[in-house]
């Protein structure tokens, strides 16, 4: 063997001996990803429509990833609370938000925040959508929207609406709503619709814009009356109450989305995995069946859809925020 054939066979070994070291020491270098339980944060409390969507997303998610997923409910300041604590978590990927458009389109121009909603907390999937319903405790004498505004009218200032907080899609809902029918409504935020329900079926207050995923139980009870639905279309599930706009009520639409949301600055291949697996989760056919029975639609769109989706509200609230002059002490 020549020389140069020597000195090519021995580079070749060297290279050979030391490959399964290299390989270890790459794969070491990469953390594996769930390494720990995750958690999901909500801003409500237990029993609202967040909560229940995220208990039944991390059901399906701790089989899917081999990890515990747990709900970690942390209520108050329109959402912001569980957004923050998402925001300022390690980017790993083990800190989860399960937002609405309450959290992260609306709130934010009620409420200074210390962290950017859009930069530091990055969109995973759409999980549903759902309509706004107009719902009114059953002793009330409306039976209709019709009726209700004629009763505001008659009682201005008496007639009061709850909230699951200031800043809700259901707060607004009520603005708007007011403002369309020249009535003049009450606002009592609570700190999620669970409690907001216990005060409008004992009769404390009169009506809420409640969405559909937390109302929907006691409307089929008969614990609620449905009298309208505040989205362009009627609910699939509520297919014999008309929208606000046949009631000839006009510029009160309104709807609720919910999505999964992660810590910005999580690296790209977790935000990917993540985005498969909700994605996985969403199209099995119990949840299908659970978030249509919610009232809801199931996401069906991308990513970065959802992103430009999010994005758009942001604008969208924050300039019907400012033209109704809507401040954090209503």
């Amino acid at each position: 063997m020549t020389r140069p054939s020597r000195r090519r066979a021995l580079l070749a070994a060297t290279a050979s001996a030391c490959l399964p070291f290299a390989v270890p020491s790459a794969v070491r270098a990469q953390t594996p990803w769930p390494s720990k339980p995750l958690r999901i944060m909500v801003g409500a409390n237990a029993g609202g429509g967040t909560d229940i969507i995220a208990r039944m997303l991390a059901e399906k998610l701790s089989a899917q990833l081999g990890q515990q997923v747990v709900v970690e409910n942390r209520p108050g300041a329109s959402n912001t609370i569980a957004a923050d604590l998402t925001a300022k978590a390690p980017p790993d990927g083990h800190t989860l938000l399960a937002a609405t458009n309450t959290g992260q389109a609306i709130a934010p121009h009620l409420i200074k925040l210390a962290f950017d909603p859009i930069k530091d907390i990055s969109p995973i999937a759409l999980i549903v959508e759902v309509p706004n319903v107009l719902v009114v405790n059953p002793s009330l004498p409306a039976k209709s929207v019709a009726d209700l505004v004629a009763l505001a009218k008659s009682k201005p200032g008496e007639l009061k609406y709850a909230s699951s907080g200031v800043g809700s899609t259901q707060h607004i809902a009520g603005e708007a709503f007011a403002a369309a029918t020249g009535t003049k409504l009450v606002h009592v935020p609570y700190k999620g619709s669970a409690q907001a329900h216990l005060d409008l079926m004992s009769g404390q207050v009169e009506t809420m814009f409640d969405t559909t995923s937390s109302a929907m139980q006691h409307i089929r009870s008969g614990k609620l009356r449905a009298l309208a639905v505040t989205t362009p279309k009627r609910s699939a599930e509520l297919p014999d109450v008309p929208t606000l706009a046949e009631t000839g009520v006009k510029g009160a639409e309104m709807g609720t989305w919910y999505g999964l949301f992660v810590t910005g600055g999580t690296p790209a291949p977790i935000v990917e995995r993540l985005t498969a697996e909700v994605g996985k989760a969403i199209q099995q056919p119990d949840v299908q069946a659970k978030l249509r029975g919610l009232g809801g639609e199931p996401g069906t769109i991308t990513r970065e859809q959802f992103a430009a989706m999010n994005r758009a509200d942001y604008e969208r609230f924050g300039k019907l925020i400012r033209e109704a002059g809507i401040r954090l002490e209503q």
